[in-house]
């Protein structure tokens, strides 16, 4: 795979626009999911009425803040119209669970995604062992590198995207992923989670990480200014 060319003023890249107003939304969801990626996995779990555990996986999901720490993602709607289990699920009991997906776990989360019908108990039919929440009713996946225990703050309809706004309440990690719990110091790379990529069922790992460091304006300023002194010298 090659890397793009480098751009200027002088030779721009070249780009094509698409209206996403006058797309079909099965086009916009292709054009959408192969562009904004990696996206995070939401492996959520929560609890029917009947007290049966629900659990699927979403990858229309992100982190939106931490004061207080809210999780937003989007389970839609079926195909035939109506909330999904999980919705359904969330906007009866409030609570929810969001387990992060390691690698070795990604064939479990992926088989969750079958189309099982309403009210059956995935973690049952797959064989998945759970373990009680601390500070939510809604237990966690064992095993899962990270759990999320949330609460719902709002759920948010626009046209057919069904978004649920949650607090984190809770934080459980696999421990050998903490490296100072004092310190509050995470080996992310130890959780070795798996990300979405485009559709067709491709993932990608996360160990694959760069460092670039934030610049402070004073080190960019002195930097700018030693460019152009360099630049300066030996000119008539």
């Amino acid at each position: 795979m090659s890397a793009l060319p480098p751009t200027s003023p002088e030779f721009p890249v070249p780009t094509q626009h698409f209206d996403l107003t006058s797309l079909r939304a099965a086009d916009r969801y292709k054009l959408l999911i192969s562009t904004v990626v990696p996206r995070p996995i939401a492996w959520v779990a929560s609890l029917g009425t009947d007290g049966h555990v629900n659990l699927a996986p979403y990858s229309f999901f992100g982190l939106m803040g931490s004061d207080p720490p809210i999780v937003a993602f989007a389970p839609g709607d079926r195909p035939e119209g109506g909330p999904k289990d999980t919705a359904r699920n969330i906007g009866s009991g409030g609570e929810f669970t969001v387990n992060l997906v390691s690698a070795a776990q990604a064939s479990l989360m992926n088989a969750t995604a079958t189309d099982f019908p309403p009210g059956m108990d995935e973690t049952r039919a797959l064989g998945i062992t759970l373990e009680s929440g601390v500070q939510v009713r809604v237990p966690r996946v064992q095993g899962a590198p990270a759990a999320l225990e949330c609460r719902e703050v709002q759920t948010v309809l626009i046209g057919r995207t069904r978004i649920i706004l949650g607090e984190v309440l809770g934080l459980t990690l696999r421990s050998d992923a903490v490296q100072d719990a004092e310190r509050f110091y995470v080996d992310t790379a130890a959780l070795d989670l798996v990300g979405r990529m485009g559709g067709r069922g491709t993932y990608t790992h996360t160990r694959d990480t760069f460092q670039i460091d934030r610049i402070p304006y004073a080190a960019w300023q002195a930097a700018q200014d030693a460019e152009r002194g360099a630049g300066g010298e030996g000119g008539e």
